[in-house]
C-alpha cells in the first residue's frame, strides 16, 4: 500500500519506518525543512534505539518531503500523526493538527479516488468526527473516510513496539477497518522477517486486531495511559507509606505484583513518571471529564500525587543535610527514562533547580540527553562528562534515571571516590552489591531485602 504521514516525530517517524521495512510504500511529511533536511542525510531529530538502522534497511520504500499536500495525493491510507502539545488547562492544542487536516484536504481536493485519513495523534474524543466534517464543509464528504488508530508506544522501545504490537487498535466503519487490516497484516500475524538486531519476541507468534467504533479508540489511548501513571502514583503513596511505619516497598509490590489480576508492571516505587504520554494524557483526560459535566477524582488525585512525589529525594537529601549550601550534588540521568534523550515533564529538572535554590554546587550527566538538557538548566550546572566525573568528591549523588551505566557501577568504587558515599535512589533500581557499600536511601525501601514468595 501507498502510505503518507504527516509528522516526522516518535510516532510518524517510528511508524512511516516499520511500515517501509514491512514492505508498503511511505512517504512521511513535515513542515520542518531543517528536519527533513537532517533525516535524509541520516540525524535522526531525537534518540531512538535501532530506528535510524530500520531506516537505512527500508530505504528503497520510504522517503522524506516538507510537500504535505503532494505526499497525500498518491497515497491509500494518510496518517496523522502531529504533535498535540497540553494548554494551561490540559486541553490538548490542536492547532497543528488542524493545520494537516487542511493541507490532507487540499491534496486530495483534485484526487478522484477515496482516501483513508487515519488519526494517530493523540486528541480528544470527537476529533475523528470534526475531521470528517470538515471535509463535508469542504464538499469532500465522499472523497474521504476517516478512522482512529491510537498508538501504544514505549519511548526508548518504540521500534519494537510498533514492529511487535500487543493489540492493534482500530475505530471506523467496516470499509476503513478493512483497510487498515490489510496495511497492518505483517503486524498482525507476525509474517515479516525480523531484523536481526531487533529479533521477535519468543511469545509474538501475532497481535491482537481491536476494532471498535471510533469514540471508543480515541478514549482508550487515554484511558491505558491513565491507568498506567494509576499503578505508578499508588505504588509511590505506598512507597511514602512504607518509609513512616518501617516497611519495605519492594516486597509490598512483590505481594501487590503476584496477583494476577494486578500484575507487577508499573509498581517500581520511585519520583513519579513523567515524558510527553502519561502527564499528558492524565491531565488531557481530566479536561475531556471536565468539559463532559464529570469529576474524574481519582486522576486528579493521581496528577497530584505524581506533582508531590518529585519532591521525596530533596526531601530525603535535606534530611542528611539540613544545610545544602556549599555541597556538591552529583545528579544522574536527565531524560526521563533510559533510552531517550526526552526531556518533557522530566523529573531531574524540577530537582536540579531545587537543589540550585537551597545553594547546592550542581553536577549533571545523562548519556544521551546532556547537550539538550544543557540548553535550559543553568549555566551554573557542571556537566559531567561520565557518571564517575560527576561523583567524584561529591557530598551525594541522586539517582534520576536509571540507565544502565549507573545500575552497573560498582559500589565500594563509587564511595571511594565520594566525599560521603551518601547515594539517594530515586528509582529503587541499584542492585543489592552496590546498595551494600555506600549509604544507601531508596523510595520506601525500608530493609531491601528481597521478597521471598513461594
Amino acid at each position: 500500500m501507498k502510505v503518507a504521514i504527516l509528522g516526522t516525530g516518535y510516532v510518524g517517524l517510528t511508524t512511516g519506518a516499520c511500515l517501509a521495512y514491512i514492505g508498503h510504500r511511505v512517504v512521511c511529511a513535515d513542515v520542518d525543512e531543517k528536519k527533513i533536511q537532517g533525516i535524509r542525510e541520516g540525524r535522526l531529530p531525537f534518540h531512538e534505539e535501532h530506528l535510524q538502522r530500520l531506516i537505512r534497511d527500508a530505504q528503497d520504500r520510504i522517503s522524506f518531503t516538507c510537500d504535505s499536500e503532494a505526499a497525500v495525493r498518491e497515497a491509500d491510507v494518510v496518517i496523522l500523526a502531529v504533535g498535540t502539545p497540553p494548554r494551561a488547562d490540559g486541553s490538548p492544542e490542536l492547532a497543528h493538527l488542524e493545520s494537516a487536516v487542511e493541507a490532507i484536504l487540499d491534496g486530495l481536493a483534485f484526487k478522484p479516488d477515496v482516501t483513508l485519513i487515519v488519526n494517530k495523534s493523540t486528541a480528544p474524543v470527537g476529533t475523528c468526527d470534526r475531521i470528517a466534517a470538515r471535509a463535508a464543509d469542504r464538499g469532500m464528504a465522499d472523497k474521504v473516510v476517516v478512522a482512529s488508530n491510537p498508538e501504544f508506544l514505549r519511548q526508548g522501545r518504540a521500534v519494537h513496539d510498533t514492529l511487535y504490537p500487543e493489540r492493534i487498535v482500530v475505530g471506523g466503519s467496516d470499509a476503513a477497518v478493512e483497510a487498515l487490516r490489510r496495511m497492518y497484516a505483517p503486524l498482525e500475524g507476525q509474517s515479516f522477517d525480523a531484523p536481526a538486531y531487533l529479533p521477535r519476541p519468543d511469545d509474538r507468534t501475532g497481535s491482537a486486531f481491536i476494532s471498535v467504533d471510533v469514540r471508543s479508540a480515541e478514549i482508550g489511548k487515554y484511558a491505558a495511559n491513565a491507568y498506567l501513571a494509576m499503578k505508578i502514583s499508588f505504588i509511590n503513596e505506598m512507597a511514602n507509606l512504607s518509609d513512616r511505619i518501617g516497611a519495605d516497598i519492594q516486597q509490598i509490590a512483590a505481594i501487590v505484583g503476584s496477583d494476577s489480576r494486578i500484575g507487577p508492571a508499573f509498581l517500581q516505587a520511585g519520583i513519579g513518571y513523567g515524558g510527553s504520554c502519561f502527564p499528558k494524557d492524565t491531565r488531557a483526560l481530566r479536561f475531556i471529564a471536565g468539559e463532559s459535566g464529570y469529576d474524574f477524582k481519582l486522576l486528579s488525585a493521581v496528577i497530584e500525587v505524581n506533582r508531590l512525589q518529585r519532591t521525596v529525594v530533596i526531601d530525603k537529601l535535606k534530611r542528611e543535610y539540613p544545610d545544602l549550601g556549599g555541597k556538591t550534588i552529583a545528579v544522574l540521568g536527565l531524560s526521563f527514562k533510559p533510552g531517550t534523550d526526552d526531556l518533557r515533564e522530566t523529573p531531574s529538572l524540577g530537582i536540579v533547580e531545587a537543589l540550585l535554590h537551597e545553594g547546592a554546587s550542581v553536577r549533571v550527566h545523562d548519556p544521551v540527553a546532556l547537550p539538550a538538557a544543557l540548553r535550559v538548566l543553568s549555566p551554573t550546572v557542571y556537566a559531567a562528562a561520565s557518571a564517575e566525573e560527576a561523583i567524584a568528591g561529591a557530598d551525594a549523588a541522586i539517582l534520576v534515571t536509571e540507565w544502565s551505566e549507573y545500575t552497573s557501577l560498582d559500589g565500594a568504587s563509587t564511595a571511594a571516590k565520594m566525599r560521603r558515599p551518601l547515594f539517594i535512589d530515586g528509582r529503587n533500581a541499584m542492585p543489592a552489591s552496590f546498595i551494600r557499600e555506600v549509604e544507601y536511601i531508596g523510595i520506601g525501601a525500608g530493609t531491601r531485602m528481597p521478597a521471598l514468595i513461594s
